[in-house]
């Protein structure tokens, strides 16, 4: 009884990474479903774990209410996650996933003639995710949070912008390519910061997203010009 006591209260415990800004590290799931049943579980979790950060916020926020709402054991949810941070990090996982698959359905269509069209009608894609989904704006001010949710942002960032660095190449073909994957991850931050500024309280959301249209579209015509005249 008393090791399962202790074995709680260690599952329970901040990862040493958060305590650590010198040190940040990448959170990931202690392990992933292998079958049916832990998949729902897991999905389960997932999904009141995006309700209730989008109600209460993420200091409020708790492993045991998720558990709850998932109507999910707490030591199953342990099993899966060492803590709070570690569950974050896979919203914020799940989400990159959704728009590199978004992606792939426009891709092959840069560099055709009308690329600033399909430029247009992505971005207005994009913008209406984040109204229609305002987890999206809590789960990215919720990777704010440590060094360690931060870092992890970043290596899922650089996942997409690679993806996107493969799309600028037609478009930049005399662009060397360690430049051309730091435009694409200069696009996905300036991206994700606009898009989640555009849905704060107060704001213009159209002329948000507007003045980010145009952003990118000066950004990249500089960057095609560039590389055409080499």
């Amino acid at each position: 009884m008393v090791e399962a006591i202790t074995s709680s209260r260690a599952s329970r415990r901040a990862d040493p990474a958060l305590e650590s800004p010198d040190d940040p590290q990448e959170l990931l799931p202690r392990k992933r479903p292998t079958q049916e049943r832990s998949q729902r579980k897991f999905d389960a979790l997932l999904s009141s774990a995006r309700e209730l950060l989008t109600e209460v916020g993420f200091e409020s926020f708790t492993c045991e209410e998720v558990a709850s709402r998932a109507d999910v054991p707490i030591g199953t949810l342990y099993q899966f996650f060492a803590n709070k941070y570690v569950i974050v990090c896979e919203l914020n996982r799940q989400d990159f996933a959704d728009v590199r698959d978004e992606l792939e359905q426009f891709n092959g269509e840069v560099p055709s003639l009308d690329w600033l069209r399909f430029l247009n009608n992505f971005v207005d894609h994009l913008a209406k995710l984040w109204t229609s989904d305002p987890s999206r704006r809590e789960v990215w001010l919720a990777m704010q949070s440590t060094p360690s949710t931060r870092a992890t942002g970043k290596i899922q960032e650089k996942g997409l912008a690679g993806q996107i660095a493969l799309m600028l190449a037609p478009l930049t073909p005399r662009t060397e390519r360690d430049r051309r994957i730091m435009m694409a991850e200069v696009l996905v931050h300036v991206v994700y910061s606009m898009l989640n500024f555009s849905v704060q309280d107060g704001q213009s959301h159209a002329d948000a997203v507007d003045e980010l249209k145009r952003l990118m579209v000066a950004y990249l015509l500089v960057a095609e010009k560039e590389s055409r005249s080499h």
